[in-house]
């Protein structure tokens, strides 16, 4: 009995030190990025692809406050409530002593500069597929923005939820970096996968989720249940979105639909930023919505 006892506690603690291994917080190789130069212009255009200051700015900035970068605003969820960080250029309170390579760290793995796990509440399974030659890029250009010296605020999450290594299996089970929509694109098509799959993460609110917060992919943009309780954020598939690649590009310029209605909610500034993008990459953006794929038996079956 004593022996048998003995070998369930070594096969115990090989299992767990087997799954410590697993779950650990993953980093980038310092070679990943090391050399690379970057460009400001085309960090701008990461930055505002991205949607940074619609979760990063102060709740109510507008305008040019917005790329004041303080933190703040607050984001309601089933596991409890987020508070997005001070991102800005201060050294102390902020991001601007982190390294290129620290900013791919978060956004690539999500991890933290002192190795812990963060909250998918930060898009990172989107962010993941984003290259590194935009990552060094978006680094060099928010540190050309205002340090704002405010505090972040701690999240409002409780057990057992605030374990952050558990983030670690919820990882193994759901971040799946890799494109979803695949197959033979055209360059137009595989620029806007990378908009929307990526930098605009826009599956993060339009793809529903399981009960553990991990996106069904089956369901990709098939639309979702909003968190706020009130209505259903709207499918973008082919054959959910009839609008033509011109109409999805004007809205996405404008923030005006076809039949001349306008955009409402979070979509006015997620138009905010799309506004800023160029032409091309609008109609890219487009050009993909159009080959998205949906299967009617799914949708429903969330």
């Amino acid at each position: 009995m004593r022996r048998w006892i003995i070998s369930a506690a070594v096969v115990a603690a090989l299992v767990g030190l087997v799954a410590l291994a697993m779950t650990r917080p993953q980093r980038v190789d310092q070679a990943q990025v090391s050399g690379l130069t970057p460009d400001l212009g085309r960090g701008e255009e990461v930055f505002y692809a991205g949607g940074c200051a619609s979760c990063h700015s102060a709740p109510g900035a507008s305008g040019e406050e917005k790329l004041m970068l303080a933190g703040g605003r607050r984001f309601k969820t089933d596991f409890g409530t987020f508070v997005a960080p001070n991102i800005s250029s201060d050294p102390d309170v902020g991001i601007g002593a982190w390294s290129a390579e620290g900013l791919a760290n978060a956004l690539v793995h999500g991890t933290g500069p002192n190795g812990q796990h963060y909250y998918p509440a930060f898009p990172y399974t989107s962010y993941a597929n984003m290259t590194m030659e935009d990552i060094v890029s978006l680094h060099a250009f928010l540190n050309t923005l205002p340090a704002v010296v405010t505090e972040s605020e701690a999240h409002d999450v409780g057990f057992p939820f605030n374990i952050r290594r558990s983030l670690g299996g919820w990882k193994l089970l759901f971040m799946e970096p890799g494109w979803v929509v695949d197959g033979e694109l055209t360059d137009q098509q595989l620029r806007g996968r990378y908009l929307v799959e990526a930098l605009g993460h826009c599956t993060e609110c339009h793809t529903p989720r399981n009960k553990l917060g991990g996106l069904k992919r089956d369901l990709w943009l098939t639309g979702a249940p909003n968190p706020s309780g009130k209505g259903r954020i709207p499918g973008l598939t082919a054959a959910q979105l009839d609008w033509s690649e011109t109409d999805i590009a004007e809205y996405l310029r404008s923030g005006f639909t076809p039949d001349y209605d306008s955009a409402g909610g979070e979509m006015v500034e997620v138009i905010e930023n799309t506004s800023q993008l160029s032409d091309d990459d609008r109609l890219a953006i487009a050009a993909y919505l159009k080959v998205v794929p949906m299967r009617a038996s799914e949708v429903g079956s969330e």
